[in-house]
């Protein structure tokens, strides 16, 4: 494999890295046919219908920059897609953001109803952790690291956290700092568990590694969510998927409407370079991660 090729051959494997953690969540997920019926039927809805899978793409592009097998990368990129799963049906609560689309098809409480989809993700939460408790090949103790990474990163240090914080603040003006660590927490949390999940199966990892990784992670996190901020306010409903301009219904606090778009363009193109930076000590090894990065942060939807 000539390293130059790396970040378009990346490329090529999304499809095949999206259809291999389809296959397995797909496993993972009670079938329809299973009473109750209905529940799991959201489930699936949740889980299986479409989104860019950016989580376990990251879990993945880690797994290769670190030289980890590509078998022991499945759980956690199943597990934190749940997770994500779960988070996106209670976002979509009408005591959330009230949303009726979600990937361009009805959310799940429009679809079903409003207990079904609270039901819904509620069971998915658990299941991520059983996916997690069911891994072969690997130690306890990594296994019990990796459920302590991804509790803390969905709890209330951590995604939930960022999700009360983002309710409490609508309609009110928040500093720079106090909106980057809003999605640091909300945005930025599962993001730095998938990294971080693979870091964990690679073993005794330089403290160096480590900490570049994590940077990395961080960084790349908050420069997701503003993304999503300038998605919101440039993009058309049926491209991202979801209703255009809803965080502006909303009196959300995000970076254009705080700071305006250039300044979000700006500081999303400060926080790839400093990703991109923090990858420097892996050379052509993270030319995966790199292609992700800039994806993040071009990408239309």
């Amino acid at each position: 494999m000539v390293a130059a090729d790396l970040p378009e051959q990346f490329k090529d494997r999304v499809v095949e890295y999206t259809a291999r953690v389809d296959a397995r969540l797909e496993v993972a997920l009670p079938s329809a046919s299973t009473s109750p019926t209905r529940l799991h039927k959201a489930m699936r809805y949740a889980v299986l219908s479409g989104g860019k899978r950016i989580r376990p793409l990251l879990v993945y592009a880690t797994g290769e920059c670190l030289g980890v097998e590509i078998e022991s990368l499945d759980a956690p990129a199943v597990a934190i897609e749940l997770i994500h799963a779960f988070s996106l049906v209670h976002d979509d609560l009408p005591a959330m953001d009230d949303d009726d689309l979600r990937r361009g098809q009805p959310t799940v409480h429009k679809q079903f109803d409003q207990a079904t989809a609270i039901l819904a993700a509620d069971a998915l939460q658990p299941l991520a952790f059983s996916v997690l408790a069911d891994m072969e090949n690997v130690s306890a103790r990594t296994r019990t690291g990796l459920v302590q990474l991804i509790a803390g990163a969905c709890g209330s240090t951590g995604m939930t956290g960022g999700q009360a914080i983002d309710l409490a603040a609508e309609g009110i003006s928040l500093t720079a700092s106090e909106l980057e660590h809003m999605y640091a927490l909300k945005t930025g949390s599962l993001i730095y568990a998938a990294v971080i999940s693979a870091c964990l199966l690679a073993g005794d990892l330089p403290v160096t590694n480590t900490g570049a990784l994590d940077k990395f992670s961080r960084t790349i996190g908050i420069a997701f969510q503003i993304k999503d901020d300038i998605l919101d306010v440039e993009g058309e409903t049926e491209v991202i998927g979801k209703p255009a301009g809803s965080d502006e219904s909303l009196q959300k606090a995000t970076y254009p409407a705080l700071f305006g778009i250039a300044a979000s363009r700006r500081r999303c193109d400060e926080l790839l370079t400093s990703a991109l930076a923090s990858l420097e000590p892996f050379g052509d090894d993270a030319a995966s991660l790199q292609w992700l990065a800039r994806y993040i942060v071009e990408r239309s939807q």
